[in-house]
Order: C-alpha cells, then structure tokens, then sequence
C-alpha cells in the first residue's frame, strides 16, 4: 500500500471510532470514503442504515450489505463521515472535487456531528490552491460564471462531468478564501447556483489529520 493510500486508509480507521451502533450513519464520497466503506464492510456494525451523498457511494454501501436510506425518512443524524479537499485550522473546508457537494453538504447540515478526514497534503494555512468547485444549473453557467470573475476568480466548466442532480460544475481557480464564509454566502446567493463547495457555515466539527506514517491527529473547533 502507497504512502498516501496508507494515510487515507489510516484516517479511516480514526473515523470508524466515532461510529455508533443503532444508529444512521451519514456517509460522503471519495478515496478516503471509499477505505471508510471498506472498514465497515469488514466489522459489520449495527447501523440502523446509512444515509449516502452519491449514486458511487450508494451502490458502494448496498454492495458492502448496508441499507442505504433517503434523509427524508432518516431524519437527523447521528453523525456524519466524509472527506475533503482542502482544510483549514478553523476546520473550514472545500469539497466537491468528486462532484457531490451539494448533497454533502444537505447532509452534514442534518447531522449533529460531522467527522471530516484526510491525509496531511490537504491541510492548508489559506483555502483556495484548490479549485472551488460550484454546482450550476446549466441555463446559468455564463451568467454565474461572469459573477464568478467580479468575486476574483477564475471559472472553468468541469467538462463531460454532470452531477447527481443533473447540473454542471465551474471549478474556480486562483482564489485566495480570506473570509469562507462571506464568500460562501456571497456565491451562493447568485441565481443558478445550487450549491459552493465551501463548507464554512457548516464547518467540520472533527478534523482527523493523517501522516503517511500512519499517525492521525484530531483537531476540535
């Protein structure tokens, strides 16, 4: 196993701590989400079901023997495992590197805890090295966009990619984030978009810090 691989697999193990059993479980989407899936299928916990952010982590869950239910039905959550693209010290966050923030983000909102974990190279002083992603509905890509500009940054259709929920995605280049959440309302107030992939109103309660030793470090806000 890759360094990285071991890392991700690491802040797995860390996550899977937090799990309770008899209750719903939120679970997000990505490569690290992916190990977490993997460690439950193997100890097989008592969930009362799982709550999925994506169509990959879904069949993921089904596939590893849990049952995957709509929020509606599950009401709050217990808590809620995902990881992220990039994390501050504030346990601020920008996610949707795999294209599902939107519904990450409904997710973490219902949920009283939110567990977010990834490998050290993710943990940044500033947010916005990464590319922000923001979910669009198609009719108002070049007008979100030409706001996108006016906010200082540089947008980019996400090509051949379409969301869960049918939209595009722009990834916004060359941002420096000095406030998250003045620019999480700020772009989310424009007509069109459905979501940011700035997770600052709802920050990461948890933040599990792997090193590619395998060593985790947790962070409380």
């Amino acid at each position: 196993m890759g360094k990285q691989k071991q890392a991700k697999r690491a802040a797995a193990e860390a996550a899977f701590d937090y799990i309770r059993d008899g209750e719903y479980l939120g679970v997000g989407t990505g490569s690290t989400v992916n190990h977490l899936i993997d460690i439950l299928s193997e100890r097989e916990p008592e969930l009362k079901g799982c709550v999925s952010s994506s169509e990959a982590t879904t069949a993921r869950l089904q596939n590893a023997g849990f049952e995957v239910v709509d929020l509606n039905s599950a009401g709050e959550i217990g808590l809620y495992i995902d990881g992220a693209d990039e994390a501050n010290s504030h346990l601020e966050l920008i996610k949707g590197g795999g294209g599902a923030l939107t519904r990450e983000k409904v997710i973490a909102s219902a949920s009283r805890q939110f567990i977010c974990m990834i490998d050290r190279s993710k943990q940044v002083d500033l947010l916005g090295s990464f590319p922000l992603p923001v979910e669009v509905i198609g009719m108002a890509r070049s007008s979100v966009a030409r706001a996108l500009v006016k906010l200082g940054g540089e947008p980019e259709l996400r090509h051949g990619f379409t969301t869960d929920n049918g939209n595009i995605i722009l990834d916004v280049h060359n941002l420096q984030i000095d406030n998250p959440i003045a620019l999480e309302d700020a772009i989310n107030a424009l007509p069109g978009v459905l979501t940011v992939g700035l997770f600052a109103r709802r920050r990461a309660d948890l933040l599990l810090v792997a090193d590619n030793d395998g060593e985790v470090r947790t962070m409380e806000r």
